[in-house]
């Protein structure tokens, strides 16, 4: 078992579900980075999504976009990422997964990312611009390092085509809420239910929901139809908007508190 599948089946018998916070990695720096993720961990969440920045995202919307930006234009590289990352991976116990583009992944080499990123302490990646029908030897190589493939699944689509990706992923299937890109929402779609619960009913994966998903009302309406809730846009926001950095996890903290009391 991976521990992204663990930490799901520890949360399953306690009847608890997890929340995962969404950062850029490098914005506004490397520091910060690391910083968060052990706030978060301290405060409690499960899972850390880390992007790694790129120039062309094909689903972020204008707030994550314009962190990766900010990120490239330091001179950010996925070497200074990872060990980051990996000096974090002894002082935390969450589950760190990195977004990130499958450009990146082919130019580096498929075992070799794989490889990489194992040794620098993640536990699983998403790869939104990778479809499932072209997913096999990156899951294969996934599955024989223990490194979760996490897939995504959106509202258009089919479900013969979401059973193909509930055989195929790893760790949980990420539930895209919305049509569309990523990007604060202060209502959803009313079809998040039927979906996730049909997903939850033809697969053996936790099912986790994002995009869209940014106040305390999200969380309390849908966690207790997922297995796990991202929130993205609305935390990378507050980390754009705070000038003094000494402020910086304090806020971010204060509000990823409410989430998380939100789903108690």
């Amino acid at each position: 078992m991976s521990k992204i599948d663990e930490l799901f089946a520890q949360l399953k018998s306690q009847n608890k579900k997890a929340l995962m916070p969404f950062i850029t990695a490098g914005d506004p720096d490397l520091e910060s980075t690391a910083k968060l993720i052990t706030a978060f961990d301290e405060l409690g969440c499960h899972i850390c999504e880390v992007g790694i920045p790129y120039s062309d995202p094909i689903a972020d919307g204008p707030i994550i976009q314009a962190s990766y930006t900010r990120a490239l234009n330091q001179g950010i590289t996925v070497d200074a990422i990872l060990q980051t990352l990996e000096s974090c991976a002894p002082r935390v116990s969450l589950p760190m997964v990195t977004m990130v583009s499958y450009a990146i992944i082919y130019r580096i080499g498929l075992q070799e990312y794989v490889r990489d990123v194992v040794q620098k302490g993640v536990s699983g990646i998403i790869v939104p611009d990778l479809p499932v029908e072209e997913a096999a030897s990156l899951a294969k190589i996934c599955r024989q390092h223990d490194l979760s493939l996490i897939q995504l699944v959106t509202p258009t689509t089919t479900r013969e085509r979401a059973k193909r990706i509930l055989e195929t992923s790893t760790g949980f299937v990420y539930y895209v809420s919305v049509t569309g890109i990523t990007g604060e929402r202060t209502a959803l779609p009313t079809d998040i239910v039927e979906n996730v619960t049909w997903l939850r009913e033809n697969g053996d994966l936790p099912v986790c929901i994002g995009f869209g998903i940014s106040e305390p009302e999200h969380v309390k309406r849908l966690s207790p139809v997922s297995d796990g809730l991202i929130v993205g846009s609305a935390i990378v926001r507050r980390v754009t908007g705070c000038e003094d950095k000494s402020q910086l996890i304090p806020e971010v903290t204060k509000f990823v508190k409410t989430l998380l009391d939100a789903m108690e």
